[in-house]
């Protein structure tokens, strides 16, 4: 009983791939309306450049008190020309994904440093001492 409290938690998130209906969209063949009818809504659409439906999927495990951890990672490219016609399909996987480390639990900034107390008293005396009027 113990020992299933400290088992991991795996999670699905994004876009479920199929690689029968990945595999069945076709350049020159099909449009918008056929890869959303296959496919379904696309996670993203670029905004900018050549249309492009982006469909992502990421399997992660949590440890007990821990981040989760990404295990598996696929996105799928469908490029579109200016008519609507798939131009190109693409696939891309973990090698896509940036393992980053925050650096510690405060955010840098530019400016003086200050201390506790002077975050506490600091603006003693400064509220509504600009304008004298009231």
């Amino acid at each position: 009983m113990a020992l299933a409290g400290c088992s991991s938690i795996n999670n699905h998130r994004g876009y479920i791939v199929d690689e029968t209906l990945y595999a069945a969209i076709q350049p020159g063949l099909d449009n918008q309306q056929s890869v959303r009818g296959t496919l379904g809504q696309p996670t993203m659409i670029s905004q900018f450049g050549d249309p492009v439906w982006y469909y992502i999927s990421s399997r992660t495990t949590q440890a007990p008190f821990r981040q989760p951890r990404i295990n598996t990672h696929s996105v799928l490219q469908v490029h579109f020309d200016e008519a609507g016609n798939v131009v190109s399909t693409e696939r891309t996987g973990m090698e896509q994904v940036a393992r980053i480390t925050p650096d510690g639990d405060e955010t840098p900034t530019l400016g003086r440093e200050r201390g506790f107390l002077q975050d506490l008293f600091g603006n003693i005396g400064t509220v509504g001492a600009m304008g004298g009027g009231g």
